[in-house]
C-alpha cells in the first residue's frame, strides 16, 4: 500500500473522507476509491496509490501533445499515472486511465528521479499525459517545482476537471497546456465523459490569468458534437475570453472503446468547424488525426 497522504481532502463522521480535488467531491469509505480508482480512504486517510509511479513514459515531439505554438521541434519527456477523473465512451487510454493502480504496471520514480531522467535525455521539458495528471496532481506539483528549478518546461495535458485551490497550488509551475475542450454542450459532458462543462471553462480562464500557454483540443465525434450552432458558440466564447490566439485543434474521431458503432469523422465536418472557427476570429486552427 502506497501511504503517501492526499493534500486535498477532509475527514467526515465514520471514518468517511472527502476528496476535494475535484468538481465530483467523492465521499469514499474506508477501503474503496474514489471515481479516479488512484485516491482511496485507507483508514480515515486519503491516499494517492500512485505517487512516484508512473505507468507510462516516453520522449515525445513537443508537437503530439498536441502544442503546435510552444518550443516547436523540441522533444519533452512525457510520463503518465493511472487513472481519470472521468469516464469518457471513447477514451483511447482506457488500459491505463480506467484501469486500478494495482493492475497496470508502473516504474518507482521520485519528482527529482523525473527531473534528472529528462535531463540525462536532454529534454528540455516533461509533459503530464496520457491518463488525466491532475488526479495525480501531488506528483505533478512536486516534480514540476523541481523542473523549474532546474530551467524545464512544464507541460499538462488535461480535461480541466479540477477544483480552484488545488490548481492554484500548480499554475505557477506551469509553462504550457492542452485542455481537451470536450464539447460546449453541459449534457454531452453528463453523458460521454461523466462530468460538467462549466469547471472546465473555469480552468481555462485560470490558466490564461496566470499566463500559461494554452492550445486547446476538440474531438469531433459524429452525432455528438459535431452540431455546427455548437462549435460556434464554443468559438465565440474562446474570442469572448481573450483566447483568439490560443491554438484550436479540432480532431477526427475513430470507433474507440465503448463507441465502436460510431463512424470516424468525415473531413468535410472537420473543414467546416475550421471554417466557422476562423470566421469567428479564431486564428491558428488545425485538424488532428486526418
Amino acid at each position: 500500500m502506497n501511504t503517501y497522504e492526499c493534500r486535498y481532502y477532509q475527514r467526515l463522521d465514520g471514518g468517511v473522507v472527502e476528496c476535494l480535488l475535484c468538481p465530483h467531491h467523492c465521499r469514499i469509505a474506508d477501503g474503496k476509491a474514489g471515481i479516479c480508482r488512484s485516491r482511496r480512504n485507507h483508514g480515515g486517510m486519503l491516499v494517492s496509490e500512485v505517487y512516484a509511479k508512473p505507468c507510462a513514459l516516453a520522449i515525445d515531439p513537443v508537437e503530439k501533445k498536441p502544442l503546435y505554438h510552444f518550443h516547436p521541434g523540441t522533444t519533452c519527456l512525457s510520463l503518465a499515472c493511472t487513472g481519470c477523473n472521468f469516464r469518457c465512451l471513447n477514451c483511447q487510454n482506457h488500459d491505463i486511465s480506467q484501469a486500478s493502480p494495482s493492475a497496470v504496471d508502473h516504474y518507482a520514480l521520485t519528482p527529482a528521479e523525473v527531473v534528472s531522467l529528462c535531463r540525462k535525455h536532454h529534454c528540455p521539458g516533461i509533459a503530464y499525459t496520457y491518463t488525466e495528471p491532475l488526479t495525480y496532481i501531488e506528483y505533478v506539483t512536486d516534480t514540476a517545482r523541481l523542473a523549474r528549478e532546474a530551467g524545464l518546461w512544464n507541460i499538462l495535458v488535461t480535461a480541466g476537471y479540477v477544483c480552484q485551490e488545488p490548481l492554484n497550488d500548480l499554475l505557477p509551475y506551469l509553462d504550457a497546456a492542452n485542455v481537451d475542450l470536450k464539447s460546449f454542450s453541459d449534457d454531452i459532458y453528463r453523458r460521454v465523459s461523466g462530468g460538467r462543462l462549466q469547471p472546465v471553462l473555469d480552468t481555462i480562464l485560470a490558466m490564461r490569468d496566470a499566463g500559461v500557454w494554452i492550445e486547446l483540443t476538440n474531438l469531433v465525434i459524429p452525432g455528438m458534437n459535431d452540431d455546427m450552432d455548437m462549435i460556434h458558440r464554443m468559438c465565440r466564447w474562446l474570442v469572448d475570453n481573450g483566447l483568439a490566439d490560443a491554438p484550436l485543434h479540432f480532431s477526427r474521431f475513430f470507433p474507440r472503446y465503448q463507441m465502436q458503432h460510431i463512424p470516424p469523422t468525415p473531413l468535410s465536418t472537420l473543414q467546416s468547424a475550421r471554417r466557422m472557427a476562423e470566421e469567428e476570429g479564431i486564428k491558428h486552427v488545425y485538424l488532428g488525426n486526418v
